[in-house]
């Protein structure tokens, strides 16, 4: 099984995700925007190994603590797509543009592509490319357990930004109705930021797929 909890870092509020296997207990972080000494602290309470980091796509709030946790621990560093390159490259840039302190940039080892998986333990997620938000944002699906990491592609009741370089409306909203809601009403979903939902519940109900 995979086990998870939702940890908001940065004045962002975003959702990194500490994921686990409970057979092995060898853990990933899905998006760790921040506070490293927070996460870190959240994998030693329970007791878990930090086996890789994962990303969705390369904006700072999304991977701000991802230089130095590779740094601190060694792990491996699986995406976002490698449309998302200019992103991670340009780290310095997104620091000073968002009011944060320096980050250490990173060089991810794996770039993700659509149909990749990804390996927790014993517990594997499905990759599924949905460009719009940015070129290469990745989401990540479970599919045993009806669980998708969708980073900034789709909220409660609201979708990604497409006003930052690299994003494309039509593209995002075609990414939603024909990559993520196909895969069933029942999924749920936690987004970059905010609550969790279902694709049901925005499929019905979200104002911007109608």
């Amino acid at each position: 099984m995979l086990n998870r909890i939702t940890l908001p870092v940065t004045p962002f509020m975003q959702n990194c995700s500490l994921v686990w296997c409970s057979a092995t207990h060898k853990a990933a972080l899905i998006d760790p925007g921040g506070e490293t000494e927070r996460l870190l602290a959240a994998i030693a309470e329970r007791q878990l190994t930090l086996e890789r980091i994962i990303l969705t796509h390369g904006h700072l709030d999304h991977v701000g603590a991802t230089g130095e946790l590779m740094a601190r621990t060694g792990v491996p560093v699986d995406g976002p797509g490698e449309e998302d390159a200019y992103w991670i490259d340009g780290l310095p840039r997104q620091a000073q543009m968002f009011g944060f302190d320096p980050v250490p940039g990173f060089t991810p080892d794996r770039w993700l592509s659509a149909g990749d998986t990804v390996a927790v333990g014993e517990e594997r997620l499905k990759v599924f490319h949905c460009p719009g938000h940015t070129p290469g944002h990745m989401v990540l699906v479970h599919e045993g357990q009806r669980l998708a990491f969708v980073g900034d592609v789709l909220f409660q009741g609201s979708i990604g930004r497409t006003d930052f370089p690299g994003g494309n409306h039509e593209q995002l909203i075609h990414s939603i109705k024909h990559t993520l809601l196909p895969l069933g009403d029942d999924i749920t979903f936690v987004p970059g930021h905010g609550p969790e939902s279902t694709f049901g519940f925005e499929r019905l109900h979200n104002p911007f797929l109608r």
